[in-house]
């Protein structure tokens, strides 16, 4: 008998007929003999239904509010599922964030959790019942509901689990595992049997949405093992994420090809070479909270350095102006941006022990005259941008060149 922590998204609970089908296996697991904690997320929609209404009463909505209202999605599902288990059966119990009591922060919308209290939940695991849980939310310690951001339910299973001490957490989406790149992109992406949390994290931070970031960085944290797999599917093994490299790993250069098209680069030229003028540039656009991801420094003309850096596309016209309004003040010839471009990475554990792979996927990238405009690398993994146009005429050629598309 087992401790295992399930979570189920939007989609695999979108419906009444969905949140029954989550029963019968929840109660197939039960009928194994295992103890089950289920957390859930909204169902499908529901979540940006609750925040549209909120803009119609507030254009931006408070916070603390906005927190109020889109918590409800998630205690509809913990009610509906326990009310399907005890059709079937099975004793359940439900659970709100504030009941469990998943204790947070108090940054409402983007709150992270400090502790959770797992007695209530061990008493009722220990009487036989299925504890259903409320993902994405908690609670701060003046009694305010808090949310985790959006995704935030992953985080929530993998919490439980670590608090619990379960023997895994199992993460049911809507694909069957993780897999070495968007089968959408390439339909010969093979699904992994295993992976390493640092080619997770690495996957997951570079465009992979099969599991949200903050939940892996969770999971490395407190060794939670963790495996995805699909609600639609019977049977199968998923992906195991895993912390030991296995002896096949050594054969395994690269394990997967992650890429992100929400990137905007921008370009500082001619600024003055001198100690400080990274943090000139940087300085105002972290205090705006933009996140800045690659970053290049070439040395310029005539005693000057040329500066480029990476955004989301999503804050580029606010970086773009920022940097505009300080041009005169950092002494910068010019100013100017590129929101056409993309990233496409490379991942794998392998490239600790083997020699190659840069040259290997510049090589690829430059017989089909793509051009990379910026290369970031670590000890894992290695990244380029390229025109926006290119992407998955890239992400192909270089599936195949490190024989992706193949069981060996």
């Amino acid at each position: 008998m087992a401790l295992i922590v399930q979570k189920y998204g939007g989609t695999s609970v979108g419906s009444p007929d969905r949140i029954k089908n989550v029963a019968k296996r929840v109660a197939r697991f039960k009928g194994e003999g295992h103890q089950l904690v289920v957390v859930v997320s909204a169902m499908s929609g529901e979540t940006n239904r609750l925040i549209a209404l909120a803009k119609e009463v507030q254009a931006s909505p408070d916070p603390r509010e906005l927190d109020v209202i889109v918590s409800t999605g998630e205690q509809v599902t913990i009610g509906l599922l326990a009310m399907a288990l005890k059709e079937l059966g099975i004793e359940a119990k439900s659970y709100t964030g504030g009941q469990v009591k998943i204790l947070t922060d108090s940054a409402f919308t983007k709150a992270r959790i400090q502790h959770i209290d797992d007695e209530a939940m061990r008493a009722d695991l220990a009487a036989g019942k299925v504890v259903i849980v409320a993902g994405f939310q908690g609670v701060d310690a003046q009694g305010n509901i808090t949310t985790l951001g959006r995704g935030g339910s992953d985080t929530t299973g993998v919490a439980l689990a670590a608090a619990l001490k379960a023997d895994e957490c199992q993460i049911y989406t809507d694909v069957d595992g993780v897999y070495t790149t968007d089968p959408r992109v390439v339909p010969e992406a093979r699904r992994l049997k295993s992976i390493t949390f640092e080619e997770m994290l690495e996957m997951a931070s570079l465009g992979s949405k099969v599991l949200q970031i903050r939940s892996v960085e969770f999971a490395g944290k407190y060794k939670v093992k963790l495996r995805v797999l699909s609600s639609f599917a019977e049977g199968g093994e998923g992906t195991l994420i895993t912390f030991e490299e296995d002896e096949d790993m050594e054969k395994a250069t690269i394990s997967g090809i992650a890429f992100n098209r929400d990137e905007a680069r921008i370009n500082v030229v001619g600024v003055p070479d001198k100690p400080g003028i990274a943090y000139q540039i940087l300085g105002p656009v972290a205090d705006a909270n933009v996140d800045v991801d690659m970053i290049i420094q070439n040395v310029g003309l005539e005693g000057t350095t040329d500066f480029s850096f990476t955004v989301h596309r999503n804050d580029y016209q606010k970086a773009l102006g920022i940097l505009e309004g300080v041009q005169s003040h950092i002494g910068a010839r010019s100013v100017s941006g590129d929101d056409k471009i993309c990233k496409v990475s490379v991942v794998g554990v392998g490239m600790r022990s083997h020699v190659g792979v840069a040259s290997t996927m510049f090589r690829t990238l430059a017989e089909e005259g793509i051009n990379i405009q910026m290369i970031s690398t670590s000890e894992i993994k290695i990244s380029v941008v390229i025109d926006e146009k290119y992407l998955e005429l890239a992400v192909r050629v270089l599936h195949k060149a490190f024989g992706l598309d193949s069981e060996s």
